[in-house]
C-alpha cells in the first residue's frame, strides 16, 4: 500500500495511544506525514497495541509508528523515550466516574509532572495536552462558558483530577518555559475504542432498552475524529495559544442523544422518552439498587444534583476560528457510536 502522504520528517510522542481519543490522535498524525512514538503501559496486551498497529499499516506506514512501554506514574525513563521528538501529546489519563480516587488523581497529576519535566530534559518545548470540560465546568448556570471558566464543583475523582492537573500544566509550562496548548473536549463520542469511555458505555444500555427513559443530564459533545484533528492543529498553527473547548454540540442532554438514536436506529430500544428532573430520585435509587450486582455507581445523589446545578452551555467560537475546526455533525456523533456497538 502506497502512503496517503509523504513522510515530513517529525516524530510527535504520545502518551496513551491505546485510548480512544490516543489512538484516533496516532492516526490522524500518521495519515499527515507525521511519525509518532506513542507509550503504552502493557505492550503485550494485545488490547493496547493491536489497533494502534492496525492504524499505520492500513496507512502503509508501518515505519513512521514506534511503542514503547512507560507508566506515567513513574518518573524514569521518559526522557530517554521521547529523546528525539518534536513535540509531546499528553494523553494518557484514567478515564473514570469510579473506581480508587487516589488512583485517578495521582495518574493526572504526577503524569503530568514526569512528562513535562522530562520533556524539558530532552529538548521538546511545544506540548499539547489532552485536558477536559471537566476543568472547564458548568456553572453559573445561563452563561455561555468559555475558555476563561475554570470548574470549582469537587464532587468527584475525575473532575478533581482534570482541573488539578491541567492546572499544574499551566504552572509548569511557565516554571519551564514550555510552549503549552490545551484541549478541552465535551463528551467524546465516535468509534474506534477497544474499551467504552464513561463519554460512550451508556450507549450499549440505551440501545438494548434497559433503561424505558432516559435522565436530562446536560451534556455537550464532540466527534473523537475532531478531538485528534484539534490537537494536531493546536500544534502546527503557531498562534494556536492557551485552551480550547470542543463542545460543538453543547445545550443538550443525554435524553436528546438517546431520543435521537431511536430516530436514527428504530430498530434499537434506546427510550424515546425522558425522565424529568422531579423524578431523578428514582435514577439514582436504581443505580444503587444495580451496584449490589456489581455495577458501578453512576447516578449517586450528590453527582445528580452536581448535573443540575449547571448546563452544557459551553463555547467552541475559539476552536473554531483559531484552529479552524469544521465540525463532524451530531448525527455522525451518534452513528458512528452506534455501529462501535452493533
Amino acid at each position: 500500500m502506497s502512503e496517503a502522504i509523504p513522510a515530513n520528517g517529525q516524530t510527535i510522542f504520545v502518551t496513551g495511544v491505546n485510548g480512544h481519543i490516543g489512538n484516533h490522535i496516532v492516526r490522524d498524525l500518521l495519515s499527515h506525514g507525521y511519525a509518532v512514538k506513542g507509550s503504552v503501559r502493557d505492550l503485550s496486551d494485545p488490547k493496547k497495541v493491536n489497533h494502534v498497529k492496525k492504524h499505520a499499516a492500513t496507512l502503509g506506514v508501518p515505519e513512521r509508528l514506534q511503542l514503547v512501554e512507560g507508566d506515567v506514574l513513574e518518573a524514569d525513563g521518559w526522557g530517554q523515550k521521547m529523546d528525539g521528538c518534536d513535540a509531546l501529546f499528553h494523553t494518557a489519563t484514567v478515564y473514570s466516574t469510579s473506581g480508587d480516587a487516589t488512583v485517578i488523581i495521582d495518574t493526572a497529576n504526577k503524569g503530568t509532572q514526569h512528562l513535562f519535566t522530562a520533556a524539558k530534559q530532552c529538548g521538546i518545548t511545544r506540548i499539547v495536552y489532552t485536558s477536559s470540560i471537566a476543568a472547564v465546568g458548568s456553572m453559573p448556570k445561563g452563561r455561555e462558558k468559555t475558555e476563561d471558566d475554570w470548574q470549582t464543583d469537587r464532587s468527584s475523582p475525575y473532575t478533581i483530577a482534570k482541573t488539578e492537573s491541567e492546572r499544574l500544566a499551566w504552572d509548569l509550562a511557565k516554571q519551564l518555559d514550555l510552549d503549552l496548548r490545551v484541549i478541552n473536549p465535551s463528551g467524546v463520542l465516535g468509534g474506534g475504542f477497544v474499551k467504552p469511555t464513561p463519554s460512550v458505555e451508556w450507549f450499549d444500555d440505551a440501545m438494548k432498552g434497559l433503561f424505558p427513559a432516559a435522565p436530562k443530564i446536560p451534556m455537550a459533545f464532540v466527534h473523537v475524529m475532531d478531538v485528534a484533528i484539534a490537537h494536531r492543529k493546536a500544534y502546527e498553527i503557531d498562534e494556536a495559544q492557551g485552551r480550547f473547548i470542543l463542545a460543538p454540540h453543547n445545550n443538550t442532554t443525554i435524553a436528546a442523544v438517546c431520543r435521537r438514536i431511536r430516530e436514527l436506529h428504530p430498530e434499537t430500544k434506546s427510550p424515546k422518552r425522558a425522565i424529568p428532573v422531579s423524578l431523578m430520585f428514582i435514577v439514582v435509587f436504581q443505580d444503587w439498587a444495580m451496584s449490589w450486582f456489581g455495577a458501578p455507581r453512576r447516578m449517586t445523589r450528590k453527582a445528580v444534583k452536581g448535573y443540575f446545578r449547571g448546563d452544557s452551555n459551553l463555547s467552541s467560537k475559539k476552536a473554531t476560528e483559531v484552529l479552524g475546526m469544521e465540525w463532524r455533525s451530531f448525527d455522525a456523533c451518534i452513528n458512528d457510536t452506534v455501529r462501535e456497538f452493533k
